[in-house]
Protein backbone atom coordinates (compact mmCIF):
# COMPACT_ATOMS: atom_id res chain seq x y z
CA UNK A 1 0.00 0.00 0.00
CA UNK A 2 1.19 3.39 -1.06
CA UNK A 3 0.87 6.00 2.36
CA UNK A 4 1.16 9.67 2.24
CA UNK A 5 1.08 11.88 5.58
CA UNK A 6 0.00 15.35 4.79
CA UNK A 7 0.46 17.85 8.38
CA UNK A 8 0.47 21.78 8.39
CA UNK A 9 3.51 23.47 8.58
CA UNK A 10 1.83 25.00 11.72
CA UNK A 11 0.69 21.38 12.85
CA UNK A 12 4.37 20.16 12.79
CA UNK A 13 5.78 23.31 14.44
CA UNK A 14 3.23 22.81 17.40
CA UNK A 15 4.43 19.68 17.89
CA UNK A 16 8.03 19.96 17.54
CA UNK A 17 7.66 22.84 20.44
CA UNK A 18 5.66 20.39 22.55
CA UNK A 19 8.10 17.82 22.26
CA UNK A 20 11.17 19.98 23.47
CA UNK A 21 9.20 20.65 26.56
CA UNK A 22 11.24 18.97 29.53
CA UNK A 23 9.33 17.03 31.70
CA UNK A 24 9.86 16.69 35.51
CA UNK A 25 11.56 12.66 35.33
CA UNK A 26 10.86 11.84 31.71
CA UNK A 27 13.89 12.62 29.20
CA UNK A 28 11.37 13.14 26.51
CA UNK A 29 7.81 13.75 25.40
CA UNK A 30 5.08 11.90 23.76
CA UNK A 31 2.09 12.78 22.28
CA UNK A 32 -0.32 11.03 19.64
CA UNK A 33 -2.22 13.05 16.43
CA UNK A 34 -5.29 12.58 15.43
CA UNK A 35 -5.71 11.81 11.34
CA UNK A 36 -8.73 11.90 8.82
CA UNK A 37 -8.27 9.45 6.06
CA UNK A 38 -8.59 9.26 2.19
CA UNK A 39 -8.28 5.96 0.71
CA UNK A 40 -7.51 5.49 -3.40
CA UNK A 41 -7.24 2.04 -4.78
CA UNK A 42 -4.18 1.38 -2.71
CA UNK A 43 -3.38 4.49 -2.03
CA UNK A 44 -4.39 6.00 1.40
CA UNK A 45 -3.89 9.90 2.13
CA UNK A 46 -3.81 10.69 5.98
CA UNK A 47 -4.29 14.25 6.90
CA UNK A 48 -3.10 15.35 9.92
CA UNK A 49 -5.96 16.86 12.02
CA UNK A 50 -4.88 17.32 16.09
CA UNK A 51 -2.05 17.38 18.40
CA UNK A 52 -2.72 15.40 22.03
CA UNK A 53 0.06 15.89 23.94
CA UNK A 54 0.74 13.14 26.79
CA UNK A 55 -0.27 14.71 29.94
CA UNK A 56 2.58 15.49 32.81
CA UNK A 57 0.55 12.76 34.87
CA UNK A 58 0.13 10.11 32.76
CA UNK A 59 3.83 9.13 32.13
CA UNK A 60 5.05 6.57 34.74
CA UNK A 61 9.05 7.33 36.12
CA UNK A 62 10.81 4.59 34.25
CA UNK A 63 14.69 4.33 33.50
CA UNK A 64 14.17 1.63 31.09
CA UNK A 65 13.22 4.14 27.93
CA UNK A 66 12.91 7.66 27.51
CA UNK A 67 9.40 8.27 28.39
CA UNK A 68 7.27 5.89 29.32
CA UNK A 69 3.26 6.84 29.22
CA UNK A 70 0.78 5.04 31.87
CA UNK A 71 -2.33 3.29 31.06
CA UNK A 72 -4.28 6.37 31.05
CA UNK A 73 -2.44 7.78 28.34
CA UNK A 74 -3.28 5.05 26.49
CA UNK A 75 -6.79 5.17 26.98
CA UNK A 76 -7.29 8.75 26.19
CA UNK A 77 -5.86 8.03 22.84
CA UNK A 78 -7.75 4.69 21.96
CA UNK A 79 -10.90 7.16 22.73
CA UNK A 80 -9.45 9.32 20.08
CA UNK A 81 -10.52 5.97 17.51
CA UNK A 82 -13.49 5.17 19.50
CA UNK A 83 -15.55 7.86 20.16
CA UNK A 84 -14.56 10.74 16.95
CA UNK A 85 -13.05 7.82 14.77
CA UNK A 86 -10.03 9.14 13.95
CA UNK A 87 -6.88 7.31 13.00
CA UNK A 88 -4.14 7.53 15.64
CA UNK A 89 -0.43 8.19 15.19
CA UNK A 90 1.71 8.30 18.44
CA UNK A 91 4.76 10.26 18.12
CA UNK A 92 8.23 11.44 19.28
CA UNK A 93 11.10 12.98 18.53
CA UNK A 94 14.52 12.57 18.23
CA UNK A 95 16.10 15.31 17.29
CA UNK A 96 18.92 16.40 14.84
CA UNK A 97 18.78 17.06 11.04
CA UNK A 98 17.92 14.34 8.30
CA UNK A 99 15.04 11.97 8.10
CA UNK A 100 14.98 9.82 11.65
CA UNK A 101 14.64 5.90 12.11
CA UNK A 102 13.51 4.14 14.81
CA UNK A 103 15.19 2.58 17.26
CA UNK A 104 14.65 -0.86 18.54
CA UNK A 105 13.21 -0.30 21.52
CA UNK A 106 11.25 2.55 19.30
CA UNK A 107 9.56 -0.65 17.42
CA UNK A 108 9.67 -2.76 20.64
CA UNK A 109 7.30 -0.35 22.06
CA UNK A 110 4.93 0.59 18.95
CA UNK A 111 4.44 -3.24 18.32
CA UNK A 112 3.00 -3.64 22.13
CA UNK A 113 0.15 -0.95 22.03
CA UNK A 114 -0.59 0.73 18.55
CA UNK A 115 -2.02 -2.61 16.69
CA UNK A 116 -4.78 -2.37 20.27
CA UNK A 117 -5.72 0.62 18.47
CA UNK A 118 -7.71 -1.45 15.83
CA UNK A 119 -9.45 -3.26 18.26
CA UNK A 120 -11.68 -0.26 19.00
CA UNK A 121 -11.52 1.34 15.60
CA UNK A 122 -10.60 -1.56 13.09
CA UNK A 123 -11.86 0.70 10.17
CA UNK A 124 -8.45 3.02 10.44
CA UNK A 125 -5.20 2.51 10.11
CA UNK A 126 -3.10 3.90 13.32
CA UNK A 127 0.84 4.26 13.63
CA UNK A 128 3.79 5.82 15.07
CA UNK A 129 5.86 8.47 14.30
CA UNK A 130 9.69 9.54 15.16
CA UNK A 131 10.27 13.40 13.93
CA UNK A 132 13.76 15.22 13.45
CA UNK A 133 13.88 18.63 13.31
CA UNK A 134 13.39 18.96 9.56
CA UNK A 135 11.86 15.50 8.62
CA UNK A 136 9.95 12.51 9.76
CA UNK A 137 9.44 8.81 9.56
CA UNK A 138 6.39 6.45 10.49
CA UNK A 139 4.60 3.32 10.08
CA UNK A 140 1.07 2.11 9.59
CA UNK A 141 -0.50 -0.80 10.89
CA UNK A 142 -3.64 -2.11 9.22
CA UNK A 143 -6.67 -4.36 10.29
CA UNK A 144 -5.61 -7.99 9.71
CA UNK A 145 -1.67 -7.18 8.47
CA UNK A 146 0.92 -9.65 10.16
CA UNK A 147 3.29 -6.26 10.73
CA UNK A 148 3.52 -2.92 10.36
CA UNK A 149 4.56 -1.25 6.85
CA UNK A 150 6.82 1.93 5.96
CA UNK A 151 4.56 5.37 5.59
CA UNK A 152 5.75 5.87 2.07
CA UNK A 153 6.23 9.79 2.08
CA UNK A 154 5.52 12.81 4.02
CA UNK A 155 4.46 16.42 3.23
CA UNK A 156 4.33 19.17 5.13
CA UNK A 157 2.02 22.03 3.96
CA UNK A 158 3.18 25.10 3.93
CA UNK A 159 5.16 27.77 2.66
CA UNK A 160 7.73 26.70 1.38
CA UNK A 161 5.78 23.15 0.56
CA UNK A 162 7.95 20.50 2.12
CA UNK A 163 8.42 16.51 1.18
CA UNK A 164 10.68 13.87 2.25
CA UNK A 165 10.64 9.90 2.30
CA UNK A 166 10.05 7.37 -0.50
CA UNK A 167 9.08 9.34 -4.06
Amino acid sequence: MRTQFRITSALLSQIRKDLRRPHLFASERVGFISAGLAWSGSSVLILARNYHPVADEDYLDSTAVGAMMGPEAIRKAMELGLLKRDAVFHVHSHGGRGVPAFSSIDRREHAKFVPDFLKVAPQNIHGALVLSDCAGAGVIWTAGARAPERISNFVEVGAPLRKWGMQ
